[in-house]
């Protein structure tokens, strides 16, 4: 038989319907899951939907809603309940589950509730993470993933990119409300008409925040500026936007002239570890137009307007030098019912990989991605910044799992 004759039955062979393998020794797991009401203040949010746990119990994994766990994102029980969901009156039954999954970092009082040896998935925020609560989850064992510290396979955090383009969409929305007369601003309408000059618009920071918020006022016919000091973040953000757009590195005296003509300021700009950069000094806000608003959407690290203090969704605004400031840190928790569905198109698919690949210790050995989010596991501190920041002992997971 010729080669030519082989090739084509080899190509054939391989165009065939193949039954697909499974590795050996997986086997698919059925999770318990409990999903707390958020105690924090002004959380409104919800790790998952009903629509997501519709997906989970309907593959065999156990979900355990906490009463009332929806509502403040417009999800009542009834909405969980005719999904599959166990509706628990009592907060100690959710958390006897195996995997808790919660939006806020966990009080002491809840990791108190968790009889131990579980699994917990929350946001890390070392500002409301105190020393003990920290200890306590390594007394009780618990594997802690930071859901915000995770990884996608193209090296992105999806959880942080998808709350940033919240965040940078609506602080264009905030801004353009407090410009109105009628909450005390300019009385001018974010953007442009026929005859009449654009509001300006200035953003501090390239990343995600910025990007949205810049591809939502040039949306409205805003004119444009974008300051960031990494010249790679400004030309990525003019490919992305598709257009050209206004750009510099942050100089503070043409940054402090655009700022004087600005109608609108937003901080976009983040820290990898820290306090964000304070790069507009008061003497900067003293000089901007009076009614002109800033939105610090950079406030939960501090802020990068010198005269920005944290505010909150009942009093979200104070004015300073004529200037409006909203400092809100939880800007996506105003959206919540949106920002829910968001944070539930993250964490249900990853819960379903994980009841597939056989459970949390073999998706932690096998996903770097996944496993640069924990730091906690099984009671152990993995987490340098943590073991640093509190004087506590650290290892390192990729040599934790090699010793196991």
């Amino acid at each position: 038989m010729s080669s030519d004759v082989l090739k084509s039955l080899a190509k054939e062979a391989l165009m065939m319907p193949q039954e697909k393998l499974q590795r050996v020794g997986v086997k698919n797991q059925k999770l318990f899951i409990g999903i707390p009401k958020e105690t924090s203040f002004q959380e409104n949010r919800v790790s998952l939907v009903p629509e997501a746990v519709s997906l989970l119990v309907n593959n065999g994994h156990r979900v355990c809603v906490e009463t009332n766990a929806g509502k403040n994102a417009n999800f009542s029980d009834n909405d969980y309940s005719e999904v599959g969901a166990e509706i628990c009156y009592d907060p100690q039954e959710v958390f006897r589950a195996d995997i808790i999954i919660k939006v806020a970092p966990p009080t002491k009082e809840e990791i108190n509730m968790m009889p131990g040896n579980q699994t917990l998935f929350a946001a890390l925020q070392l500002s409301v993470h105190p020393k003990n609560t920290l200890e306590l989850l390594i007394q009780k064992k618990i594997t802690a993933i930071a859901w915000d510290f995770i990884k996608d396979e193209e090296d992105v955090y999806p959880v942080i990119r998808s709350m940033s383009e919240i965040a940078g969409i609506k602080s264009v929305t905030i801004a353009s409300h407090y410009l109105s007369n009628l909450n005390e601003g300019r009385g001018t309408i974010l953007g442009g008409i026929a005859g009449v000059s654009p509001t300006e618009v200035v953003i501090l920071g390239a990343g995600t925040v910025g990007e949205f918020a810049a591809k939502s006022a040039i949306g409205l016919g805003a004119s444009v500026k974008v300051f960031d000091d990494n010249v790679y973040k400004l030309r990525r953000l003019q490919n992305d936007l598709n257009t050209k757009v206004w750009t510099s590195i942050i100089n503070p005296k043409v940054l402090e002239k655009a700022l004087m003509r600005a109608d609108v300021a937003i901080g976009a700009l983040r820290s990898v570890n820290g306090r964000t950069p304070c790069v507009v000094p008061e003497s900067m806000v003293e000089n901007m137009k009076e009614g002109t608003v800033i939105v610090d959407v950079s406030i939960d690290q501090g802020g990068c307007f010198e005269t920005s203090q944290v505010t909150n969704h009942k009093s979200p605004t104070y004015t300073k030098h004529g200037v409006i400031h909203y400092c809100v840190p939880n800007i996506a928790s105003s959206v919540s019912r949106t920002a829910s569905f968001a944070l539930s198109n993250i964490f249900s698919p990853l819960l379903m990989e994980i009841g597939k690949e056989g459970g949390i210790a073999r998706k932690v050995r096998e996903d770097i991605g996944f496993r640069h989010g924990v730091y906690v596991y099984k009671g152990t501190l993995t987490s340098k910044t943590l073991g640093d920041a509190f004087n506590l002992p650290f290892k390192n997971i990729d040599l934790l799992l090699m010793a196991l």
